[in-house]
């Protein structure tokens, strides 16, 4: 069920995304990334510059933890935001694009059956790879669609959709323990911090595209509160969240190992 509400999600929000479009829309001119500014000079010797405006460049560092569970925690984090990202940008992408060229469309009837011709491509081409997302990094995909789109995924569905779409999915989502309308907050949830430091540092790597947030937030003063949180852990916060999560991966692995145990019997039962 919860592979369903991963998948309903994004149906609903990237269905713009389609190889088959009924509606053309010119491709946008290429600019450089690089603007020209208006021309002022500088004299360097002897030798007119003109000036030019450069996108901008957060200059961070490393984080530096003192707490090795906090440590074990961003790097399970980076995993799940590296994976998830892509769906979020295109999200955003094609929100921008669906509402576009649904503006174009004049009849109601035609609307509906243009998202539903989009809908059955997205289906048929995300399904398999939707269906694989964990609790976890589907609420991280929750979170930064509303960090790329200024939406919740609730609203989203309550707009693109019904009010009463939106409220079924979200009820779902909450037997598992997941939010719709979950919004992301870096700046006071140290957790959401994490996945934006993660995103800063794979941006400034070139090993994720960057995309600018439709959300406004200060990632200095997310730090900032960061640094406070970890001066402040208790001195036995390692001790006694790494047993924690030792019995978490105990229980994960007797849990593995009597569900390949069951697929090996069913295996066998097919042979015979």
């Amino acid at each position: 069920m919860i592979k369903r509400v991963f998948l309903g999600i994004m149906l609903i929000v990237v269905s713009a995304f389609a190889k088959a479009q009924t509606i053309p829309i010119p491709e946008p001119l290429k600019v450089d990334t690089v603007k020209t500014a208006t021309p002022d000079y500088y004299y360097i010797d002897g030798d007119s510059v003109s000036s030019i405006e450069l996108d901008e460049v957060l200059l961070i560092q490393d984080l530096k933890f003192t707490s090795r569970y906090e440590r074990i925690r961003y790097l399970i984090l980076q995993r799940k935001v590296k994976r998830v990202w892509p769906y979020a940008k295109l999200a955003a992408e094609r929100l921008s694009e669906l509402d576009e060229r649904l503006s174009t469309i004049e009849k109601n009837r035609d609307k509906r059956r243009y998202a539903k011709m989009v809908e059955d491509y997205i289906e048929e081409e995300f399904t398999a790879e939707l269906k694989k997302l964990t609790r976890t990094e589907g609420q991280i995909l929750i979170k930064l669609i509303h960090r790329q789109t200024g939406d919740t995924a609730y609203e989203l569905i309550r707009r693109l959709r019904s009010g009463w779409s939106a409220f079924w999915f979200n009820n779902t989502a909450s037997i598992f323990d997941i939010s719709l309308k979950e919004e992301y907050k870096p700046i006071t949830i140290v957790e959401d911090f994490y996945v934006e430091d993660i995103l800063q540092q794979q941006f400034k790597r070139e090993e994720l595209e960057p995309q600018k947030p439709l959300i406004p937030f200060d990632y200095f003063k997310g730090r900032n509160n960061w640094n406070t949180f970890q001066k402040n852990l208790p001195e036995d916060y390692d001790k006694i969240n790494l047993a924690e999560r030792a019995q978490k991966i105990e229980k994960y692995k007797i849990k593995k190992a009597k569900k390949d145990a069951r697929e090996a019997r069913r295996k066998r039962r097919r042979n015979n």
